[in-house]
């Protein structure tokens, strides 16, 4: 079997976003990568298959181009997405899809997270974004594949580094999240969903009748810049490493 180690990963990411509520029903999915070997390989989650009874040998080995390598079943239905962000986003080493409450409704609002507290600050390099919604062009001509394309899209435009801003609210869908290893994505899309459900009571907070008009005004710069670098920094002091 392919990816004995990765697959172990993937099964213990893809039942973790269950465990965590970030993923109802099978509405997710995590994936990894292995860029070791002359062909980077991706092992995805099947399409469908309830968390609960996956095993190592149900996960889905596909190349970068979404072409089976090894599996009996069909892999998810977002791995076209999936395998684009791998392609545009050479750093990064696992993605997970969820549809967690809060997350996905700033995305069905069509609004990126602004950074309202230190929270959000230690995580994501700024705000959440979020892209434009897709074109019914987009969509008629392969729906998956230009949801990374306008992931990819939004991240260029605004010059974000994918490690430093870990994840993305797709327009009218939900989150997608990255990280270096598969646990580290199921961590940050854990952290988007708490900071969503922050930043939404925050705002709703702030639209009372002393603050009116100031709902998505964030916290100082300094002071977020602090929180960041102190965390990923090159003089970081957050942790033992």
């Amino acid at each position: 079997m392919l990816l004995a180690d990765l697959r172990l990963q993937v099964l213990r990411a893809n039942q973790e976003i269950a465990r965590r509520g970030l993923a109802p029903h099978t509405f997710g999915n995590a994936s990894g990568v292995d860029r070791s070997g002359s062909e980077p390989l991706v092992v995805i989650k099947p399409s469908g298959v309830d968390y609960a009874t996956l095993t190592p040998a149900d996960l889905v080995v596909t190349d970068l181009d979404g072409k089976v390598v090894e599996g009996a079943l069909r892999p998810s239905s977002d791995l076209d997405t999936h395998t684009y962000l791998y392609r545009e986003f050479p750093q990064i080493g696992a993605v997970v899809h969820t549809h967690s409450e809060f997350a996905t409704s700033w995305a069905q609002a069509g609004r990126p997270i602004p950074c309202l507290g230190t929270t959000h600050a230690d995580y994501f390099h700024g705000p959440v974004p979020v892209t434009d919604p897709l074109t019914a062009e987009e969509v008629a001509e392969a729906y998956v594949r230009n949801t990374g394309a306008v992931i990819v899209r939004r991240f260029r435009a605004e010059g974000l580094d994918p490690i430093a801003v870990p994840g993305v609210l797709v327009s009218g869908h939900a989150p997608f999240v990255w990280g270096k290893t598969p646990a580290e994505a199921v961590e940050h899309a854990d952290v988007l969903e708490y900071i969503a459900r922050l930043a939404f009571r925050s705002v709703l907070l702030r639209l009372g009748p002393d603050h009116s008009g100031v709902s998505d005004s964030g916290i100082p710069l300094y002071v977020s810049e602090h929180h960041y670098q102190r965390k990923h920094g090159p003089r970081a002091t957050y942790g033992q490493g």
